[in-house]
């Protein structure tokens, strides 16, 4: 999946870039129209993020010549002009979102995403080094592989993934989790728990001593900077 980043903010620009192709990816940055142009008949962007403001001119103007000659072509504009106007305007020259400056690039990056899985029938994934989670299958993968889990195991994976380094409780998870279901005991997360480490390896998920659980993105090392402590399913002590 191809991405042009048009910014000429060039911090800004490599942030997004970097962030991109962290999540897959592919990546070609351009700083002012001119390039962007150049960059489009090269590369073949999918999804072009466009800041309107640029050196050489005003990208607004460009946003329905793109779009006739590239009619697939996404476009997100990315811009300080944030009034409803400016965004009305913006989507009815073709633009496909409009993000109003300044935002969080995390959140320009869920919307690059949520663009593909409109357009491209892109799964979400929650992904940390070989580890990918995919919510809508209920399905894991290490280094291409699939770990086969029980639901409950998924659920418990999925809560903690989507939250990493936030402590839950036990009891956090059963509320999340089991909601209605009656005559449940915490012990019940730790078996869960213990059962993920054998499928996943131990490093994944922490156990914070006397509190409950959390998900390290850091799975391949063996002790966290905090000094909490992982526990070996072997010799696991937990308590309530």
């Amino acid at each position: 999946m191809r991405v042009l980043v048009v910014e000429d903010e060039r911090l800004l620009a490599e942030n997004i870039s970097r962030m991109l192709k962290n999540e897959g990816f592919e990546v070609e940055v351009a700083y002012n129209i001119g390039e962007m142009y150049r960059k489009v008949e090269k590369f073949s962007p999918e999804l072009i993020v466009l800041d309107l403001m640029l050196p050489d001119g005003n990208a607004l103007n460009e946003i329905q010549e793109i779009k006739a000659e590239l009619p697939d072509v996404g476009i997100i504009v990315i811009s300080a002009k944030n009034t409803d106007l400016d965004k009305i305007i913006g989507i009815e020259l073709g633009a496909d979102d409009y993000v109003g400056k300044p935002f969080n690039t995390r959140e320009l990056v869920a919307r690059v995403k949520a663009f593909f899985r409109r357009t491209k029938g892109l799964k979400e994934v929650i992904r940390y080094g070989k580890l990918e989670i995919f919510p809508e299958d209920y399905t894991v993968f290490y280094d291409g592989k699939k770990i086969e889990l029980t639901s409950k195991e998924f659920e418990i994976l999925r809560l903690l993934a989507q939250r990493p380094d936030r402590v839950y409780s036990r009891e956090q998870i059963l509320e999340e989790l089991w909601k209605d279901e009656f005559e449940v005991y915490d012990r019940v997360i730790d078996v869960h728990i213990n059962s993920l480490r054998k499928k996943l390896g131990k490093n994944w998920i922490v156990t914070v001593r006397g509190v409950g659980y959390k998900f390290s993105k850091k799975g391949d090392t063996s002790v966290e900077s905090d000094g909490t402590e992982r526990i070996n399913e072997s010799n696991e002590s937990t308590s309530h």
